[in-house]
């Protein structure tokens, strides 16, 4: 078996609606990629870092929602050969292409979180 090779499934599109917003949800979407793509923004992180910064995660699903966004293209896992092993994560240019898209969604959130606070 060669780790070498790069796995990447097919690009996934707007197959039901057409709408390129779905097409973007489908390889952002949920609770917990966004926020694991906002954190990697600041630069690459070890698995623990990220589980620590999105602690109410668990780990295997921070695996899976990684391993996702790999095969998507969205983010790089390096592996260090060492022992015990070293590996890290990293946004792609893909990947990096989004910092608007979640800057954007951060700034939203910050104006809900200061309207709901109002009431």
């Amino acid at each position: 078996m060669n780790d070498t090779k790069e796995t990447r499934r097919s690009r996934r599109t707007a197959s039901r609606t057409g709408c390129a917003v779905e097409a973007t949800l489908s390889v952002i979407g949920g609770v917990w990629k966004p926020v694991l793509l906002f954190h990697l923004l600041e630069g690459k992180l070890r698995f623990n870092a990220l589980s620590r910064l999105v602690s109410s995660a668990t780990p295997r699903m921070l695996t899976l929602q990684l391993r996702e966004l790999e095969a998507d293209g969205i983010i790089k896992r390096t592996v260090y050969p060492e022992v015990p092993p070293k590996v890290e994560y990293a946004l792609t240019d893909l990947g990096r292409s989004l910092e608007p898209v979640l800057l954007t969604m951060r700034n939203w959130g910050e104006h809900l979180k200061a309207l709901e606070s109002k009431d």
